[in-house]
């Protein structure tokens, strides 16, 4: 839904690129975007302040702040609706210039203006080791001098909200997973409109990825690897599940879904 790639936007960069119409890089340096999307949940909204993203290039050390390279989300309003990302929308968060050679970890850093919507009624989220010292994402990517590099940080938020027992409160501990441009995609539209809003989800053995469709009914799954996906549509009550044929995915390819035409349950009242 993710980046840090963190940035929230329709991703349409490529992963590489030359530099044309942007200010001049350092020599020897290179450009990284960051980009967010979000995995589905059921909540109405949810939002996170966001300040900043870091980063760490390899042989720097994650105790000295002085190696983090910082990324500060620039907007006028820091404070992002993960449920707006889904459906194959992400969120531009901005872009950094970075000495090339390998990068190991992103942070994201938030801020204390966190909450969900649910049943109309918004509730405050705790998130106390984001606000302290970010949140933590292992990332394995090398940098080309002179090249853009797009990353994308996808917030699972369904695996990140824990309600806290009875109280009513809920604690964010967010799931985090950072993408490449290099993975596989799989794509489609979902229809009829009335069965939304419905959820999908590519599944390959134990691991499952997933998003909404938008308002189009088009949904994007992004960050496949290399294997064998069943896509999993959940609409509405009154439309049947569908479970497509597998569909078999390769690295840097967008596989096609195809339109999906879900079946109505007729009751004796119909």
């Amino acid at each position: 839904m993710n980046k840090i790639i963190f940035s929230v936007l329709i991703l349409s960069s490529l992963l590489v690129s030359c530099f044309s119409e942007r200010e001049p890089q350092v020599e020897g340096n290179a450009r990284l975007e960051v980009f967010l999307i979000d995995a589905p949940a059921d909540f109405q909204e949810v939002w996170v302040e966001v300040l900043a993203v870091e980063i760490l290039p390899s042989g720097g050390n994650e105790g000295n702040g002085n190696d983090w390279f910082n990324m500060p989300y620039l907007a006028d309003d820091r404070e992002i609706n993960l449920l707006e990302l889904t459906g194959g929308n992400s969120l531009r968060l901005g872009e950094i210039e970075l000495p090339a050679g390998d990068i190991t970890q992103l942070r994201l850093i938030l801020g204390d203006n966190n909450y969900l919507v649910k049943d109309d009624q918004q509730i405050p989220l705790s998130t106390p080791s984001a606000q302290q010292s970010g949140l933590k994402v292992s990332v394995d990517k090398s940098l080309t001098a002179g090249a853009s590099h797009d990353l994308i940080i996808d917030f699972d938020v369904s695996k990140s909200i824990v309600r806290a027992g009875a109280s009513g409160q809920y604690i964010l501990k967010p799931v985090l997973r950072v993408l490449d441009q290099e993975y596989a995609t799989i794509d489609g539209v979902v229809s009829p409109q009335d069965a939304w809003p419905a959820s999908v989800v590519a599944v390959t053995g134990q691991d499952s990825i997933g998003t909404f469709v938008d308002t189009n009914g088009y949904f994007k799954v992004k960050g496949l690897k290399e294997a064998t996906y069943t896509i999993v549509v959940t609409p509405n009550q009154n439309f049947k599940t569908y479970v497509s044929e597998p569909f078999e995915t390769k690295m840097r390819e967008t596989k096609s879904a195809g339109s999906i035409e879900l079946e109505r349950i007729f009751t004796g009242e119909d």
